[in-house]
């Protein structure tokens, strides 16, 4: 049996801007290349923190990205936020970046990938 689904665009829908492959962009593609967003704090990036939640891409290249901070205080958001746009804007098909801070729900430790505890030291 056969696991793949394909999904058939609605009639008039704009087709998915193009990577740098010439294909679609993709939730991975995006999420690969804010792995070079490093918290400076810790010197992992935010993907692997588990701090990005959601990347929405529009058909027209926009990039939504809701975020947070390991903190409610912690000061590095624009910081962050510039290092998104930065490092997306060199991703070819990507229009616009549009990141968003949320508090809800609160980060922890446990939202880490394996090798960010690893890195850590957190078991």
């Amino acid at each position: 049996m056969d696991d793949t689904t394909t999904h058939e665009a609605p009639p008039g829908a704009t087709p998915p801007a193009p990577s740098a492959e010439g294909g679609p962009l993709t939730q991975e593609r995006i999420l690969d290349t804010l792995k070079h967003v490093i918290d400076p704090e810790l010197g992992i990036n935010i993907v692997d923190l588990g701090l990005v939640y959601e990347v929405e891409i529009t058909p027209e290249g926009v990039v939504r990205i809701e975020y947070t901070l390991t903190t409610m205080g912690c000061p590095i958001g624009p910081l962050i936020e510039h290092q998104m746009e930065s490092f997306l804007s060199g991703v070819p098909g990507v229009t616009s970046v549009e990141p968003e801070m949320v508090l809800r729900p609160a980060w922890s430790p446990e939202m880490m990938s394996e090798e960010a505890k690893a890195a850590l030291g957190y078991f």
